[in-house]
């Protein structure tokens, strides 16, 4: 193969550096899908040599797939493994719909991995994409040969977030066009300050401000994240069990997963194991990168 070739399959475009990060893009990029069909989720793949079951991560609320990227090329050089990290619909790259329920992620992700061949993964979810990840193995157990599920349970979080108060201060926010990027963080930092009182989530949330043609954006889509906040805070009911090995991750610092969630956890996933992570707030991934990686791979050779 040569060092750079271009594939396109199913109306993926794909450019694939041998041994580095895979570059995959929805071509052309969709911004809009109906309410009932799967979307074609934009990734980046991180391909390992070994044949061991492949990683996919998913995203929180806000988040994007670049999250994971540094957490992924460590574990591809720890363990071999081929490493997807995937933007959910209405998040990064990937197509907007007004839909945002776990039942639709879940058929994304499905819908990604039968494009991509793969017949079973490692599912590791944060938060939203930890509902995700849930939603998937408890409705199609047979794709998820392990799961990873990073502060969250599968219990209602409204009662624990300020996100109803983030939506807004980003709604609100006003951003002059034709300006030097730097200038229009700077101005949007100012203007959410007011409703997001932590630094480090003000920083979080304005990697998703974008220019398009001069103007200042939210590339996510804030419509359909308002309008389906409660189905995100909470948590579909289900009367089945996803039997495989479980590890619930949490931060020691956050309230995300409680003891109060531990029996909806072991009624649900009867072979979980729940851990928790010194020092760490609900972005443990970026609180203790270090710890986070370390307790994926004790799982992987548990």
């Amino acid at each position: 193969m040569s060092a750079l070739c271009r594939l396109v399959h199913r109306g993926l475009s794909c450019r694939l550096f041998p041994g580095q990060l895979d570059v995959c893009r929805v071509a052309p990029p969709v911004r809009s899908a109906s309410s009932s069909s799967p979307v074609n989720l934009t990734y980046d793949v991180f391909d390992g040599k070994g044949e061991s079951t492949p990683l996919v991560f998913l995203h929180g609320l806000f988040g994007s797939k670049s999250n994971f990227h540094s957490i992924a090329k460590s574990l591809v050089q720890r363990t071999g493994r081929k490493v997807l990290t995937v933007d959910a619909r209405n998040h990064g790259n990937s197509p907007h719909s007004s839909a945002l329920t776990y039942e639709a992620m879940s058929g994304d992700l499905k819908h990604l991995l039968a494009q991509l061949h793969i017949e079973k993964c490692i599912l590791i979810g944060h938060s939203m994409g930890g509902k995700t990840a849930m939603t998937t193995a408890l409705t199609q157990p047979g794709l998820v040969e392990r799961l990873v599920v990073v502060d969250i349970s599968p219990a209602q979080t409204t009662a624990r977030t300020n996100f109803r108060y983030y939506i807004q201060a980003m709604q609100d926010m006003k951003i002059s066009s034709d300006i030097p990027r730097s200038t229009a963080r700077r101005m949007a930092e100012d203007q959410l300050r007011s409703l997001v009182k932590e630094h480090s989530v003000r920083q979080f949330l304005l990697t998703n401000l974008v220019e398009q043609n001069g103007h200042y954006a939210w590339r996510v889509n804030l419509e359909a994240i308002s309008a389906h906040l409660d189905d995100i805070m909470s948590f579909p009911n289900f009367n089945t069990v996803f039997e495989g090995p479980t590890l619930f991750l949490g931060g020691a610092s956050s309230a995300y997963i409680s003891s109060e969630d531990y029996p909806e956890i072991q009624r649900l996933f009867p072979s979980a194991d729940i851990q928790y992570i010194p020092d760490a707030s609900h972005w443990i991934h970026a609180d203790k990168p270090l710890d986070f990686i370390s307790s994926i791979i004790s799982f992987l050779q548990s």
